[in-house]
Formats: structure tokens, C-alpha cells, sequence
């Protein structure tokens, strides 16, 4: 099984790129955020990879980050979905945003990626949402303190903001004004994101 590949880029499309490494080129399918993190053509390329065996073929699925990598493997393990939809949602959404909608619950939010419909996604969220570990506000909300930073932290995740900065700066706000509203949380969470 192939692992990882590095190699020289001979060619990237945004649905696949090939690598040469040791004399071989392997086209590997992947992700929008893949092939935005490849080189220009000709320059050394790398990208973590799964190698998925058919009764006839086999396919390599190459990814930005080893995050990617493994949100598509947790993908891949849901019922009716292939490798293909999973490389789709994972164009769609990023691992972050993505981990952050199964764990709260959020339909809504997943039934907008391409390909996936609201019986997906609530299948998504079932065979799913115990695969993540807790973390310190992804756990389910159990007050209105906890509801506000679970929405606060989605929404931010979902402006482009890092999950752990996202976090950081929650639990400093809410260690300060523990009763802080969401309007309050995300205000303050903003200005200090962007210090």
C-alpha cells in the first residue's frame, strides 16, 4: 500500500495530478485543496496518498495535509459512500469545518456540499460523531454557555478561522465573561483573532 509519494509533478488537473517517483508515474485523484497545494508542473511534489484496491483496479488518492487524509478515510467508511464522494465533500468543505458539523450535529451545514443530500448527511453524522475525540467544546452542549460556544466556534471555523485557534480564543473569552452571549463571544473572539 502506498502511503505517501514524493516525486516531480508532470501534471495537475483539479481532479487528479501525476507524480513521477522512481522512474514511474502515478496518478493519483485528489481534493481542490490538493491541488492547490501542488507545485507548477516539473517542480518536486509530495502528498500524503491511500491506495484503494478494486477486483479491477487500483486507485491512489493523494491529499494537502495528512488531516485530509484522514477525514477522507472516516469518509470512506460511511455507508454508500465511495472514494469519489468523499474526494467531492472534501473539495467542498474543509477537514476542520467538516469534523465541526458532524460533531454538532449540523445537518444543514452538509447537506450544502455538492453530492451530499439530507439523508447523506444525516448518515454522515451517525456513523461519525463518536469517531472524534472530544474536545474542549466540540463535546455536546448541555447549557446555554456550552450551545453558544459550540455555535460560536462553527461559526467561526465556517469564516475560515483554525478549529485549535478558534478554540484558543473561546475558552480565554469565556475564562474572563463566563455568561458571555454569542453575539459577545464572537465579537470579542474576532478582535482577537485578528491581533
Amino acid at each position: 500500500m502506498i502511503a505517501h509519494l514524493r516525486g516531480t509533478l508532470l501534471e495537475k488537473k483539479p481532479q487528479y495530478a501525476v507524480i513521477e517517483a522512481g522512474g514511474v508515474g502515478y496518478r493519483l485523484f485528489i481534493t481542490l485543496a490538493g491541488y492547490e497545494s501542488l507545485p507548477r508542473e516539473g517542480e518536486p511534489a509530495q502528498m500524503p496518498t491511500v491506495t484503494i484496491a478494486r477486483e479491477d483496479a487500483l486507485h491512489l488518492y493523494g491529499f494537502a495535509s495528512r488531516d485530509e487524509k484522514e477525514m477522507f478515510l472516516k469518509l470512506v467508511s460511511v455507508t454508500r459512500i465511495g472514494p469519489r464522494l468523499a474526494c467531492a465533500i472534501l473539495s467542498g468543505v474543509r477537514p476542520d469545518a467538516l469534523e465541526n458539523a458532524i460533531v454538532t450535529g449540523d445537518k444543514t451545514r452538509l447537506s450544502k456540499i455538492p453530492g451530499v443530500g439530507a439523508k447523506t448527511a444525516e448518515r454522515i453524522i451517525l456513523e461519525l460523531k463518536d469517531k472524534f475525540g472530544p474536545s474542549a467544546i466540540s463535546a455536546a452542549p448541555e447549557n446555554e454557555a456550552q450551545r453558544n460556544m459550540a455555535d460560536a466556534l462553527a461559526a467561526l471555523v465556517n469564516l475560515g478561522y483554525q478549529k485549535k485557534d478558534a478554540e484558543k480564543a473561546l475558552l480565554k473569552i469565556t475564562a474572563e465573561s463566563p455568561d458571555a452571549s454569542l453575539a459577545d463571544l464572537l465579537k470579542k473572539s474576532l478582535k482577537h483573532l485578528s491581533l
